[in-house]
């Protein structure tokens, strides 16, 4: 199976996190901007006329708005992982560490393109799934990481709201990182050269690792860089703050934002009960944080508190790289991946990922 089919495969059965297998197709887009209208005024006449040729059909594939759930997450856990890529790709290896203080082992999958090579770049992955779910294309995604930035890469199978609060997954998210540190000599790691990142609520966890890091700075766990790929960065966006009219009509609503932060918070999202440590938009400052590449469509949901997060992050020196993608939804280079946007979305990673591991070595 090639890649990219796999990838196609992912997005197909998830849709872009959005659990569409699960859902009956009658949504209509009448029904998501009558949805849409109770929370952002105007709404757009027809918000896919935004999107981007080439994403469009694929997205026409889809129901326009879905309800996230209890039911629905149950029903995504339950429906079986693309299986990795076969050899001669690296395969994923299983590892269980001690997790944090009475807590259980944190499960991690190991992806190591050269095992025999010494001083290596790492990059600690964090999976997207609306911190509830595990998308089922990961292992090949982390396959395509290791191989395209030649670098070890090591992801979390933190544990999953709503049955974990936080800062569950934050806590075994930096036991991970503890481990990697101080497991460098038989990972053939340089130390040095440990980025963090992942994809959706997976860059929300590394965006709140870095930070964490940088609280304890004192146990000496260095950072590199952040990799956020359209992270949710505010639990605030379609609560107390209304989503623009232009965002969020497609894959990730404002509705399932609310569910999914308050699954993981344990108090609704955008209230003032939210610990401000557990979100990175609510962070009094971001100073002293790894150097970041954000990207995000134009569309997506979480397209403004990216935009917000690098401004900070400018502001605060943060050296920062922002791409904010013409008529792409959430999770639009899964969607579809031979899409001209999608191909120049992952060489733009890609490449600040490797550019990050020259210069930090």
């Amino acid at each position: 199976m090639s890649n990219q089919l796999t990838r196609r495969d992912f997005a197909i059965r998830t849709a872009g996190f959005g659990l569409a297998m699960t859902l009956a197709p009658a949504a209509t887009l009448a029904e998501a901007e009558q949805a849409s209208r109770s929370e952002t005024s105007p709404p757009v006449a027809d918000p896919y006329s935004l999107v981007d040729p080439e994403l469009l059909p694929a997205l026409k594939q889809f129901p326009a708005s879905f309800d996230l759930s209890a039911e629905t997450v149950r029903q995504f856990r339950q429906m079986p992982g693309t299986p990795p890529l076969p050899a001669p790709a690296p395969q994923p290896v299983e590892r269980h560490i001690p997790g944090p203080s009475g807590a259980p082992e944190v499960r991690l999958w190991v992806v190591d393109p050269a095992p025999s090579e010494k001083g290596k770049p790492l990059l600690l992955h964090m999976h997207g799934g609306g911190f509830m779910m595990t998308g089922p294309g990961w292992m090949p995604l982390l396959q395509e990481i290791a191989m395209d930035c030649h670098c070890v890469v090591v992801s979390v199978d933190y544990r999953l709201a709503p049955e974990t609060r936080y800062p569950g997954a934050l806590e075994d998210n930096y036991a991970a990182l503890k481990w990697v540190h101080a497991h460098a000599a038989e990972l053939g790691i340089d130390r040095s050269r440990i980025a963090v990142g992942g994809e959706s609520a997976g860059g929300t966890h590394a965006a709140s690792l870095a930070i964490h890091a940088r609280e304890r700075n004192k146990e000496d766990v260095p950072i590199c860089f952040q990799l956020l790929i359209y992270p949710a960065l505010d639990d605030r966006t379609g609560s107390s703050d209304p989503a623009a009219p232009a965002v969020g009509h497609f894959m990730w609503t404002a509705s399932a934002n609310r569910f999914a932060w308050s699954s993981l918070l344990g108090v609704p999202a955008g209230s003032s009960k939210v610990p401000v440590a557990a979100v990175p938009a609510r962070v009094a400052s971001v100073a002293g944080l790894p150097p970041a590449w954000i990207g995000v469509g134009a569309l997506d949901l979480f397209v403004e508190e990216d935009m917000e997060y690098a401004r900070r992050l400018v502001h605060a020196g943060v050296a920062t790289e922002l791409l904010v993608v013409r008529g792409a939804f959430h999770g639009f280079d899964i969607l579809v991946p031979d899409a001209e946007v999608s191909k120049q979305f992952g060489a733009s990673w890609k490449s600040a990922l490797r550019k990050a591991f020259a210069t930090s070595s």
